[in-house]
């Protein structure tokens, strides 16, 4: 998998730049022949940086000074065009890690977005994984793969994308992952759970507490599952300036929930959890495993057959 901004030597014609600027805006430039980047603070020479490394110092025209490197996929991410909110680098570095993910991995996505997590998902594979992206809207497609296009300077050989509807038109099998980045990712557990090999893992990318209860207690009843686990990711910078080193004001705060469960294998059965719902979790009408009544129902058969 080649990407359009290369590692090592000098910066080369289609390579992406990263300049930035005095005050630390970051800009991303494709290198073109003959091209200016133009800002407030005068214009830079496309040429003039072509043949520097990364790491140098540029002048622009009129004066101001700007620090020339690659980019780091983190900061191509937050400067990319978007179509849907892109997954930001500190869930899809979560998603990437509770997915445990390796070269050769075969997995899946609902949802492109702005393609963001695709080209986290895209490096954690390599050139011999696979990725099915499935997008129900046209244009957030689109948006994804102008962005993954020009991340790896290419369409990747690894990376199918497809339009339409992941809850109906999955149809991959033996998959190691799969991500949901949906409104209404329990409309796909049956279809998961048919694509996912024994073991696998599956994520949900949910961003309400309501979306996260639903998603989580679908996943239960299903009994195809591990146990889920929720988490989230918050993100808090530093001020450094010489004595004065405290947290920033702002901070990186809740953008989503992360829910991960296991693929069980066929036909096994997940042991009862040991802990009992809270007293009224589930309402008065719920009857279900760790209710009051399913309690009462078990003490009973054990009286019994004492």
């Amino acid at each position: 998998m080649s990407t359009s901004a290369h590692r090592k030597g000098p910066f080369r014609e289609g390579d992406l730049a990263q300049l930035t600027d005095p005050k630390g805006k970051l800009h991303t430039v494709k290198l073109t022949s003959g091209k200016v980047f133009h800002t407030h603070r005068g214009g830079v020479d496309h040429d003039a940086i072509i043949g520097l490394h990364s790491g140098s110092v540029i002048a622009a025209t009129g004066g101001a000074v700007y620090l020339v490197l690659r980019p780091l996929l983190d900061d191509f991410v937050l400067s990319m065009p978007r179509g849907a909110t892109p997954v930001y680098p500190k869930d899809a570095a979560r998603i990437v890690g509770l997915m445990n993910l390796h070269p050769g991995d075969r997995i899946a996505e609902a949802g492109v977005g702005s393609g963001a997590l695709t080209c986290s998902l895209l490096k954690a594979i390599g050139d011999h994984g696979q990725l099915f992206s499935y997008e129900r809207r046209e244009e957030f497609a689109k948006v994804a793969e102008t962005n993954v296009t020009t991340w790896f300077g290419s369409h990747p050989d690894s990376w199918t994308l497809k339009l339409g509807d992941f809850a109906l038109d999955l149809e991959e099998r033996d998959l190691d992952a799969v991500v949901l980045d949906m409104l209404a990712p329990w409309e796909c557990l049956e279809k998961v759970a048919a694509s996912v090999s024994p073991g696998g893992v599956m994520i949900g990318y949910v961003a309400t507490t309501t979306q996260l209860s639903k998603f989580v207690e679908s996943i239960r009843v299903t009994g195809e599952w591990t146990e889920p686990r929720a988490e989230e990711s918050l993100l808090r910078t530093w001020h450094l300036d010489g004595l004065s080193v405290r947290p920033d004001h702002r901070m990186n705060g809740h953008t989503g929930f992360l829910v991960s469960t296991r693929r069980l294998a066929p036909g096994a059965q997940l042991p009862p959890r040991r802990r009992r719902p809270a007293p009224g979790a589930y309402g008065e009408d719920y009857t279900g495993p760790g209710s009051d009544r399913a309690v009462a129902e078990q003490n009973n058969a054990k009286q019994l057959e004492s």
